[in-house]
């Protein structure tokens, strides 16, 4: 279970504590992300979809510009500046005031700065810089045949109502094939999983083909170590975690869950692999992957945590789950209104969880597993 940050105290994400302009972004549910088809205008005689500022065009994505949060431009200018400071002199402040830059990551980081950002915080400028040619390198070589067959065979799932892989053969599918297929290469153990696609598109929705594989490249071998090998038992140690920290937090959804027999890998499969990218709305995936770029796995555990609150509320409301196909349609559709990115950031600060319960529960789960194989082993002598 990767970790970075051994505290992680509230944090007001609205507002800078030592920004001179006191304006406050609105936290209301209502104001939560409208999630479906945009409106359409005429060119032309034709049709055209709005994109939205995300590069959407249209489904469970696609966030109304009506209806979303935006950072007063001043403020936003004061972030950026701040951020800016920090990339100046980045090993100091990583060493010396990282309290300051988690706390900054946690209130958003500045859409113009996110790319740079992201790449300082994850390692992968370091990664490129010290592995120049290595990405065309990689490219140059055969992969294998199935793993080639399986990513193209993906591609077209992979955001198909964004303007880059909307198009077969585009440029965004084009450089998402590259990505992939370089991966392979470059971790031939691992090669290709279906879950890398989606992470390897949103990284490519924010900066050039090279720097996004080298991102990738630190999300599977620091963040999700172990996540994308063949029998995925890193996810499944992780989602007993999640279950034994459910228990901790939201004991009443904890036994109607194990009432019904409901497997951790069922319901926790996709938004940790995915880094939560099918599950919320764009806005609060980036602020999500913000948080998760500085302070790691922890940040996914505690939203996942969320979500069940979310879901169940805080004394457990099962009523409409009388069975198992009820409980993992009301964890597979959550409605938006509870997803609000300002929402979901301030839960999972409040939740009542530290990285020392986190690290007890996985070296548990680690013990446990330990014992059945080693039980099981002696059965299998006998």
């Amino acid at each position: 279970m990767a970790v970075a940050d051994p505290s992680y105290n509230h944090v007001n994400t609205s507002s800078d504590e030592e920004d001179d302009a006191g304006e406050k972004i609105t936290n209301s549910p209502d104001n939560a992300k409208s999630m479906g088809s945009p409106s359409s205008h005429k060119q032309n005689g034709t049709a055209v979809n709005h994109i939205d500022r995300y590069g959407f065009m249209g489904g469970s994505q696609y966030t109304n510009p009506d209806d979303e949060h935006r950072v007063p431009i001043e403020k936003l200018r004061q972030r950026e500046l701040k951020w800016l400071e920090m990339f100046d002199d980045w090993e100091k402040w990583m060493s010396k005031r990282f309290k300051k830059i988690r706390d900054r990551c946690r209130k958003g980081i500045p859409p113009s700065l996110r790319s740079r950002a992201w790449q300082y915080l994850c390692g992968s400028k370091f990664l490129m810089e010290h592995n120049p040619g290595r990405f065309d390198e990689y490219l140059s070589q055969p992969g294998n045949p199935k793993w080639e067959d399986d990513i193209t065979k993906d591609l077209h799932r992979q955001f198909p109502q964004h303007e880059m892989f909307n198009s077969k053969g585009g440029f965004g599918q084009e450089d998402l094939y590259r990505i992939l297929k370089a991966y392979t290469i470059h971790n031939p153990r691992e090669g290709y999983c279906q879950a890398q696609a989606p992470i390897a598109a949103v990284l490519l929705m924010h900066m050039p083909a090279e720097q996004a594989f080298w991102c990738l490249v630190s999300i599977c071998e620091k963040y999700l170590q172990g996540y994308y090998s063949p029998g995925l038992e890193a996810v499944q140690v992780d989602g007993d975690v999640l279950f034994g920290l459910l228990k901790k937090t939201q004991p009443a959804v904890y036994k109607h869950i194990k009432k019904q027999q409901i497997a951790p890998i069922l319901y926790m499969t996709e938004w940790f692999m995915c880094l939560f990218t099918r599950t919320l709305p764009w806005s609060t995936v980036l602020r999500v992957w913000d948080m998760f770029f500085c302070e790691g796995i922890k940040v996914i555990f505690r939203v996942a945590l969320v979500l069940f609150k979310m879901v169940f509320g805080d004394g457990g409301n099962f009523k409409d789950c009388p069975t198992l196909y009820e409980t993992l349609e009301k964890l597979r559709h959550i409605p938006v209104q509870h997803l609000d990115e300002e929402l979901m950031v301030q839960e999972t600060l409040r939740l009542n969880i530290n990285e020392r319960d986190m690290e007890k529960e996985h070296q548990k789960q680690i013990h446990r597993r330990k014992k059945e194989k080693t039980k099981k082993g002696g059965k299998q002598k006998s």
